[in-house]
């Protein structure tokens, strides 16, 4: 690991300011932001911006963004709209034809189909599409854009990894695993020292998610979702793709490991993995770079890395599954592009994008920019330098398929042929619904 320059203090970026509070209820948000109406020029010839974003925990930073912003521009006025519910909210604005000046989003399903609808702005030939990583501009080209369109920045990034204990494997003299059979090594290795190697923590569904994303993104390479669109209804057994087919190495990989978590992890709760693993409990969780700092809330001193799942026999195969947390776009046809479009540059300047990566422990999608010294976030900085990142496969599965309560189902049982098949016939159901069918 390389030490971070620490940067000048930016006492001009600093200036003091009363917060506003922003943070209202999802409805009646909603309705404010319906009463606003579009951007317009204010009483003071200002033109005022409606800022859409979607992070409760981001409201301060982007506060102080706004007041840097505005102190360098003073003909403009961002006025941020928090809301919960974003996805909702964000549907119903477009649907009445305002959609906000400017909009951050997580970038999952819901954007893909926003997207794909062509309700954003085209952003390929602005110069600040050129300053952003590739593989991260991938990953949201995979959700969806309009049809030869650019329709969203990728901003602040996390990770999808195992989280590991740097101080139990130094202890133990292990290494971190670069193939499938060092990983189930270090956990007999683990269990043979009285080390609980992983916490399970399946009480809460959503938490074989993580597992189940960065293991399938193996067997979902090379366009298997677009292949599974192409199949719609008839996805099965006797399809050329399906989960059945494609998926049953990834989910015997996941049954593995939930075999090296403590007893009782059925009952336990995400925050009781945090704690554990906080408590140096175990040695590892199967989580993503969100759970850092909630563990760091309980254990400011541990030392925590994060490395791909290993799933291939060769190392140079690995790859780090990453979401684009915060993903900026902006409304097709707001009346004011120039002033949108300046916000959106001052957000993507470099010094503006690390602070804030760095407030909210994710890694910048901006290229050259310096991560934060966080062990956690210095861990996985190579796989984006190289581009070896790749997507959630949840995003590419309609939310109608369960896949949370299928999963958390198939750890409980072992059945991965009884959870495959319903995958199957899930999407097969919802492509009845939705997908068109072409004719001769």
């Amino acid at each position: 690991m390389t030490d971070q320059p620490i940067r000048p203090a930016r006492a001009h970026r600093r200036r003091a300011r009363r917060r506003r509070t922003l943070a209202v209820a999802a409805s009646a948000a909603l309705g404010a932001l319906l009463l606003a109406g579009c951007s317009s020029p204010g009483d003071d010839g200002r033109v005022k911006l409606d800022f859409f974003q979607f992070k409760g925990e981001a409201l301060e930073d982007f506060e102080q963004i706004i007041a840097d912003f505005e102190a360098e521009n003073p003909d403009i006025d961002v006025v941020q709209n928090q809301v919960a519910d974003a996805d909702t909210i964000i549907r119903t604005l477009l649907v009445k034809d305002q959609a906000p000046d400017v909009i951050t989003l997580n970038a999952n399903g819901n954007f893909g189909r926003l997207a794909q609808a062509g309700v954003f702005y085209d952003f390929s030939d602005e110069p600040v599409l050129q300053t952003i990583n590739p593989a991260v501009q991938e990953i949201l080209a995979d959700l969806g854009n309009y049809p030869d369109e650019v329709n969203g920045l990728g901003y602040v990034n996390n990770a999808n990894g195992i989280i590991y204990n740097e101080d139990i494997f130094e202890e133990q003299g292990l290494e971190v695993p670069e193939t499938w059979d060092e990983l189930i090594d270090v956990c007999d290795q683990l269990e043979a020292a009285g080390i609980t190697p992983f916490f399970g923590t399946l009480a809460d569904s959503w938490t074989g998610l993580p597992s189940f994303n960065a293991l399938g993104a193996y067997p979902a390479q090379d366009d298997f979702f677009d292949q599974m669109r192409e199949e719609g209804e008839n996805v099965g057994p006797d399809s050329e793709v399906s989960f059945s087919k494609d998926f049953a190495e990834a989910m015997d990989q996941q049954y593995e490991l939930f075999g090296y978590t403590q007893e009782g992890y059925r009952g336990k709760t995400y925050d009781d993995g945090n704690a554990a693993f906080a408590n140096g409990e175990v040695a590892m969780l199967m989580q993503g770079i969100w759970a850092v700092n909630p563990i760091k809330g309980i254990n400011p001193d541990i030392r925590a890395g994060i490395f791909p799942y290993p799933a291939t026999d060769d190392p140079d195969d690995r790859l780090l599954v990453s979401g684009v947390d915060v993903v900026v776009t902006m409304g097709k046809d707001t009346p004011h592009r120039e002033e949108a479009l300046r916000f959106i540059d001052y957000l993507f300047e470099q010094d503006v994008i690390e602070d804030f990566a760095a407030s909210q422990n994710m890694v910048p999608s901006v290229e050259g920019a310096q991560l934060s010294d966080d062990p956690a976030i210095q861990s996985v900085a190579p796989w984006f330098d190289e581009g070896r990142i790749t997507g959630f496969i949840d995003h590419q599965i309609p939310p109608s398929v369960p896949l949370a309560a299928v999963d958390q189902e198939f750890l409980f049982t072992g059945d991965a042929d009884a959870a495959l098949a319903t995958l199957d016939r899930e999407w097969a159901k919802v492509a009845a619904r939705t997908i068109p069918v072409t004719g001769d």
